[in-house]
Formats: structure tokens, sequence, C-alpha cells
């Protein structure tokens, strides 16, 4: 059986399929999720999640970004009912996730980070199988699979089985099919790795169309500008714990100032060059300067002001400088500063159709 099968549950009745009724009027309901003193530990000993308090209310983009292994999938399995917790209490849409779990998969849509599509099915057989699973009404059927196909730009290969598709248009039909009946939650595990742009693109303006609708989504992701563009707050797990919360641009603030990077011409210069900026006066005591691959970055609210000043205190150290830019913070810059790495986002794969155009 497959996560999503698990997922999915059996249903008592037909689930409404036009959930249209937007942000504003589902944010009057209770939290989408809660969560107070979450734990997990598997049975090798492993404390994957750690006292995690969240509360995400309905209608909310939520994301949750961290390092890989820190948590973040561990988090979205106890939520969809796939891992029971350890200690901690857990309500999705209002039902407790040990005690009602049937009650949580019926309200709401997952979407794991492994696809799993029927291959022996068609693109359309798979989205016609995911509607009769979740019970969308029958009147709605035909039209909401050819949406979806449109969507997920399949609509010309909607009568190829899925396993002449390549992994990132069996990507697109996996997510197609975990949305069928608009539920009022949806768990995305990363839902765009391995899609090119123009079709991350295209799950993006359906992401927010059905946000603004009045589904809550609660994102998993690898790309940065993913959370930034999409979300209206970001929790950040590391080694389990959740430690920083906020919207994109109060994270982005978080950093300090902004940011000055230069480009060295030699990577030996490396740390000469951060210790005479460290050495100039030119920034303040809780200015932060660090090494990176191609030279040093300077975080400070004097950035600007004092990069010229700094480029001749580089010069006359005899150090040469071979690119100069000043930017304010990413979310990239967030998780420097918040977990002492860069996030390393995964490459798109090719998305074509063996064989043959697609």
């Amino acid at each position: 059986m497959t996560e999503r099968d698990s997922a999915l549950g059996e249903q008592e009745r037909p689930l409404d399929a036009e959930r249209t009724i937007g942000r504003d009027e589902a944010a009057k309901g209770p939290p989408a999720i809660e969560t107070d003193g979450l734990e997990l530990t598997y049975s090798d000993g492993t404390q994957a999640v750690k006292n995690v308090s969240l509360t995400v209310p309905r209608g909310e983009f939520f994301g949750f970004l961290g390092p890989n292994g820190a948590g973040k999938t561990t988090a979205i399995k106890v939520l969809a009912t796939l891992l029971r917790p350890t200690s901690g209490e857990v309500r999705v849409n209002g039902f407790d996730v040990q005690t009602e779990p049937r009650k949580v998969r019926e309200s709401i849509g997952y979407m794991a980070q492994e696809t799993s599509v029927d291959l022996e099915m068609t693109a359309r057989e798979n989205i016609q199988f995911a509607c009769e699973a979740y019970g969308v009404p029958r009147n709605e059927r035909l039209r909401r699979i050819d949406e979806l196909l449109d969507l997920a730009d399949l609509a010309d290969v909607a009568d190829k089985r899925a396993e002449d598709f390549s992994g990132g248009m069996k990507k697109r039909l996996d997510t197609a099919t975990a949305l069928v009946h608009r539920p009022p939650l949806v768990f995305l595990d990363e839902p765009t790795t391995g899609l090119d742009p123009k079709a991350r693109l295209r799950l993006w303006d359906y992401f927010r169309r059905i946000n603004d609708e009045g589904t809550t989504i609660f994102l998993t992701t690898q790309y940065l500008e993913e959370a930034d563009q999409l979300c209206d707050r970001i929790g950040v797990i590391l080694d389990g714990e959740i430690v920083a919360m906020g919207s994109p641009e109060e994270l982005k603030r978080r950093v300090g100032g902004e940011i000055l990077d230069l480009e060295l011409d030699d990577d030996g210069s490396r740390e000469r060059a951060a210790e005479v900026a460290r050495e100039s006066g030119l920034f303040d005591s809780d200015a932060t300067i660090d090494r990176t691959d191609d030279g040093i970055s300077v975080t400070a609210q004097s950035a600007r002001a004092n990069g010229t000043d700094l480029l001749v205190a580089l010069r006359d150290a005899g150090l040469t400088v071979t690119g100069f830019n000043v930017r304010a913070p990413t979310l990239d810059d967030v998780f420097l500063a918040i977990t002492g790495e860069h996030v390393e986002e995964a490459e798109p794969m090719a998305d074509s159709v063996q064989g043959g155009d697609g």
C-alpha cells in the first residue's frame, strides 16, 4: 500500500468538491493544524521531531523549511496520520490524529515526495481513479479531470500510459491526483521537485488560486524562491526543532541590514580579505563577515554606505576584487544565519516523454 492509499482512507460520503469560500471566510473556523509538544522518536532511538508546538490558521499558506534530515517529512507524515507521534497533542481540521485518524484523512489532500501514480493506467485514468477514491461528485468528474490535465500540462498525453512518462511528468500527474477533491487542507511534500521552470510556475499559479479560494496549504520545499513567493509564513526546522517562525520578510529582516558580496581573483585571498574587513572599522560589531565560494560576504546595516571604502582597504592590502554587489537578504541568507549552512536546491529533471514529445 502506498502512502497516498493510506492517506485516502475509506470515504463514508462524498466530500464537497467546490470549497470556494475564500481565505477570509476560511480563517473564521478553528485552526487547520494545532500541535502541542509534538515529538516522534523512532525505534532506533533517533528523535526526529522534538517538542514542536505549531498553529496554522485555516486559509494560510504555510511553508516548512530546513536542511535534509531536519524533520520536515517526519512532521508532515504525523500530520497526515502516516506516523503516530510518540508524545504530544496533534489536531488537524479539528480532529485528533490519534483518536480520529479517519476523519483527518477524509479532510486532507496529501502529496508525498515519491510519486504514487499507477504506471499501467493513463493520465486520465489515474485522475479518474483519484476522483472516485476521494468521492468527487459524478457530475463534476469530467470537468475536474479536464481542468487538472490542462493544469498539469498533460492534456496532449492524457490517454498515454504513465509508464511512458518522464519523472517530471509523473510528478505533475501525482500533483493533479492529490488535488482532485479540493480538500480544505493540502499537504505538499516537495511537490515541484523534478519539474522544469514552466511546469513549476503553472503549479505555483494553481496553488495560489486554491489558497485564495480558502484551501489551507502546508508546504515543504527545497526551493527557497518557492517558499518566498508562495508562503504567508515559514517555519524553519533544525534537528527536529522549530528554530524560527515568521513571514518571509520578517525572517529576512532578522538577518539585519544588507549584504555586500565580493568576489576575489584568488581563493587563497578569502581569509585575508575577511580579516581586512573585520579590522577596517567600517562596520559595526554586530556585522557578519563570512567566506564564500568566490570571496567574502559582509552583512551589515552600513554595507552599502561603506562598500566602496572596503574596496579601497582591500586594494591597499594587495587584494584584487573581481566582483562587487550589494543586495537585500534572501531566504538562503536566513538559512545560513540560522542553520550555519546554505540550502542545496534540487536540480530540475528532464521533462519529456520517453521516445516522444510531451
